[in-house]
């Protein structure tokens, strides 16, 4: 397993080593809501608000928070899928933001992506070989016919699905099945870095054991690299070398797994894994609860100061106009808290 790496913010000696795969420098992205017909004011939905970090080569990096905290909005700016509003992001050292078209086409054969929700993400009118050889024929990877085949019955084998499976449709397959074709379709680019958006999350629980197994089997074999975006904290802690969690659009707290989960430093942090049930009633009677009071803010108007401070169990006076840095508050750890 890969040793801790640090934050982006306040590592300015790494930018540009090859020991990171990818450096994600204080990202922003705004979506403008209003403004209709009548020329209204428009505002701004602040989905991501300065997302730092880095990814070393080989590393999963877990991305972990509630529902609208920004992590798949993360995911797509990095894949320039939702063109950052503000911010970098250099992939094997190049900054993704800066390019064009022409450019983004070859970097996204090394940039794959696993979408949530295996339903809804293969097209229900081509079979499966045709999937997964559609990004072979697109990109000129694979040229004749007969050779993509051959590929796809290899990718077929190497995400445990059998040959006769390519003629199939998705609607003939499982839900884990069809996840399975949309790794096998991710893995056709021979990618570097996989971004995972919460793709066990609409799997039943023994196939969700399955598919993260499967990962990372790839990713030792193939020597692949993951940002694993999910809200199941269980899930996280079994695939992730280091854990980021988020809060309405900001990184609050971002360590290595076991340091997280052994020692939060923030609140929130803390809140999230008193949620997460224990197997054993006793220990789950005697433990200690964290409590949120109140509804998650709204990003189109987020709150001054600490953005958690309304919900914060031990908010301060302070809390409510000090931005925090994410600080090293521990070798390795940060969290952005004022109090930590």
């Amino acid at each position: 397993m890969p040793s801790a790496a640090p934050a982006v913010q306040g590592e300015g000696a790494a930018a540009g080593s090859s020991e990171f795969l990818l450096e994600v420098r204080d990202l922003i992205k705004h979506f403008p809501v209003g403004g209709g017909l009548l020329g209204g004011p428009r505002a701004l939905v602040r989905a991501v608000d300065g997302v730092s970090f880095a990814i070393r080569r080989g590393e999963t990096l877990g991305l972990v928070g509630e529902s609208g905290c920004g992590k798949t909005t993360t995911g797509r700016a990095i894949l320039q899928l939702d063109p950052p509003t503000s911010g970098q992001v250099l992939f094997e050292g190049r900054d993704l933001t800066t390019l064009d078209e022409a450019g983004l086409r070859d970097m996204r054969r090394r940039m794959q992506v696993i979408f949530q929700d295996p339903y809804s993400s293969l097209n229900p009118r081509m079979t499966v070989g045709q999937i997964i050889a559609e990004p072979l024929a697109v990109h000129g990877i694979v040229r004749p016919t007969a050779a993509r085949a051959s590929r796809v019955r290899e990718l077929l084998g190497r995400v445990g699905l059998l040959p006769q499976h390519a003629s199939r449709y998705p609607h003939e397959l499982s839900g884990g099945q069809r996840q399975r074709v949309g790794i096998a379709r991710a893995l056709a680019m021979e990618p570097s870095l996989i971004v995972c958006d919460e793709p066990v999350s609409a799997l039943d629980v023994s196939i969700q054991a399955q598919i993260i197994n499967l990962l990372e089997d790839l990713q030792r074999d193939l020597g692949l690299t993951y940002l694993f975006i999910a809200h199941d904290l269980a899930v996280v802690r079994h695939i992730s070398d280091r854990i980021a969690v988020m809060y309405l659009g900001k990184i609050v707290e971002l360590a290595d797994r076991r340091a997280l989960y052994e020692d939060p430093q923030h609140p929130y942090t803390k809140a999230l894994l008193a949620a997460v049930p224990i197997p054993d009633p006793d220990l789950e009677a005697q433990r200690q609860r964290v409590v949120l009071g109140g509804e998650v803010p709204s990003p189109l108007n987020p709150p001054s100061g600490c953005v958690f401070h309304p919900r914060c169990p031990i908010a301060i006076d302070r809390c409510r106009d000090v931005v925090p840095d994410l600080r090293e508050v521990r070798t390795a750890h940060r969290a952005a808290c004022i109090l930590a």
